[in-house]
């Protein structure tokens, strides 16, 4: 692939176009959409938008799975220079109304799924207008949707329908801001981090140097794209250098095996967790995913166990990585074809090392910086920092210090320069007066070859202050008890980190990223 210079998605996805209108861009259940063919429906769309008074500068939130309708919409609203906002679909209406109050959106490209809970938002927080765009949208006659999937109006085919042939009016100048991608909020209200287009074209030149892309790589979807790894890793970065992206409509490890087969996808970044549910789907063994050999984790904290299983299954290594919203997804890695280092004592999986132009360093309690090996909070540095929280100067004061984005992730660095992230700063559990990070437990736990995920969190105990809960969901076809899986943990850890309680789920909850939802298993933990 040719090398990507630090233009706009917009603009480095056009050159593409002119470079091969007829190469694929989408592969969607069937159909594959050509860099042409999304170029002119987009273009219809932006007139649509152009239509509907939407002005440079706007906002347009879209709430959808991983469709096509996702990356017409983002291009579009690129081109008439209006700010993305990107929405989790299954969003309920506090949570929505909450992000399109916050972001004063002026359109909401919407799943039909969501039609009960936009009719239900109250009249401060609904955009001007809603179009809909459901899974069976483009798709050729496939895919894992109900047939009689509704279809509430206005539908977005239709509005594209009325506008093919259109031309947007030409930009004279592009907003910087790109994104207002919502934090999930686990401290307070989510908080949309501004993320520019420097930013975006930042990550899309450091990233396609990292995963060494070139003219035969496929990227798979697995993130979401409504998430910041999914809108830049997935989305962003494919647009821009021309590589075909395969859509999943939502993860399931069955599909997405299928779907490595059938398009021959070659590289992917997701959540440990859906590498977790590949290794625990039975059906994935039938697909041939050998082309699969570039394979990323982002957003959830990796396992030495989990990442061993899944290589001696399916070949390739899982290279850790690590970033946030409010650092437009990655900023440290490890490199493509490296193995994370083990710290000996805790058994932490490094998360790599920074990417080019990022700073990374650790400082203590009174915001000196820290010698190697010694633990405090992570503070990034680099052209990838989000401008700060969209009308929320107090949370970017407290957030973002010259140029620097405060993590609150707790590790260090290696006197070779590998970083490690132990926790997050608010997980920490303390009993007994002694400190237990969540993750030294959980790294344990996933060493039992019964266990599928493990979420260890802080619950009140009138003796030691706090003591510790693990919470675990075991592999299909395993067994194991609480009372086994606790003898396991006093075999490895010292006995103040060992479970005092451990519950086995059939499931436990996440995020749409994948994430471990331990704040909801902590507030059950306060209860029980």
């Amino acid at each position: 692939m040719k090398s990507v210079t630090r233009a706009t998605v917009l603009e480095l996805f056009q050159s593409q176009v002119r470079a091969d209108a007829g190469a694929p861009a989408l592969h969607y259940f069937g159909t594959t959409i050509s860099r042409g063919e999304l170029d002119y429906v987009s273009d219809a769309l932006a007139a649509a938008f152009h239509r509907r008074g939407v002005e440079p500068g706007d906002r347009i939130a879209i709430s959808l799975q991983n469709t096509p309708g996702f990356a017409l919409s983002a291009l579009a609203a690129f081109k008439v220079g209006a700010i993305v906002v990107p929405v989790n679909p299954t969003y309920r209406v506090r949570e929505l109304a909450h992000v399109l109050r916050d972001s004063s959106a002026r359109l909401l490209i919407a799943d039909p799924a969501l039609a009960d809970t936009v009719a239900e938002l109250p009249t401060g927080a609904r955009a001007q207008e809603v179009l809909y765009s459901g899974g069976a949208d483009l798709a050729a006659g496939e895919g894992p949707w109900r047939a009689d999937e509704p279809r509430p109006a206005p539908q977005l085919l239709d509005v594209i329908a009325e506008h093919a042939g259109a031309a947007p009016r030409p930009l004279r100048e592009t907003t910087r801001v790109a994104l207002l991608t919502y934090t999930s909020g686990t401290t307070g209200p989510s908080k949309g981090a501004m993320n520019t287009h420097a930013n975006v074209s930042y990550e899309i030149d450091a990233w396609r140097d990292w995963m060494a892309l070139d003219e035969r790589d496929v990227m798979l979807a697995l993130a979401p794209l409504f998430h910041i790894t999914g809108f830049i890793i997935h989305l962003s970065l494919s647009l821009a250098t021309g590589m075909p992206l395969v859509l999943t409509y939502r993860f399931a490890a069955a599909r997405a095996a299928a779907l490595v087969e059938r398009y021959r996808a070659t590289v992917t970044i997701a959540s440990i967790t859906a590498y977790i549910a590949l290794l625990d789907e039975p059906e994935a063994a039938r697909f041939d995913m050998s082309s699969l050999e570039k394979v990323f984790s982002g957003g959830a904290s990796v396992s030495a166990a989990v990442v061993e299983r899944y290589e001696r299954t399916f070949g390739p290594y899982i290279h850790n990585a690590y970033g946030l919203t409010e650092t437009t997804s990655g900023t440290v890695a490890v490199p493509l074809g490296s193995r994370a280092p083990v710290e000996s004592s805790s058994g932490a999986l490094s998360i790599g090392v920074p990417l080019p132009g990022v700073s990374v360093t650790v400082r203590g309690d009174s915001g000196a910086e820290l010698l190697p090996g010694e633990m405090g909070e992570l503070i990034m540095r680099g052209p990838q920092v989000a401008e700060g929280y969209w009308r929320n100067e107090e949370e970017t004061a407290a957030a973002f210090v010259d140029g620097s984005v405060h993590t609150g992730d707790v590790g260090f660095v290696d006197k070779e320069g590998w970083i490690y992230v132990v926790d997050r700063m608010k997980d920490i559990i303390v009993a007994s007066g002694y400190k237990v990070w969540p993750r030294d437990v959980e790294d344990v736990l996933y060493e039992h070859p019964a266990v599928l995920e493990a979420a260890v969190v802080g619950a009140p105990d009138n003796y030691r202050g706090e003591t510790v809960h693990a919470y675990i969901s075991l592999r299909s076809g395993e067994e194991a008890t609480p009372e086994e899986l606790r003898a396991h943990c006093r075999e490895r850890l010292a006995a103040y980190k060992c479970p005092s309680r451990i519950e086995i789920r059939a499931d436990l909850p996440k995020t749409p990223s994948g994430k471990i939802l331990r704040r909801e298993l902590r507030a059950e933990a306060v209860t029980s």
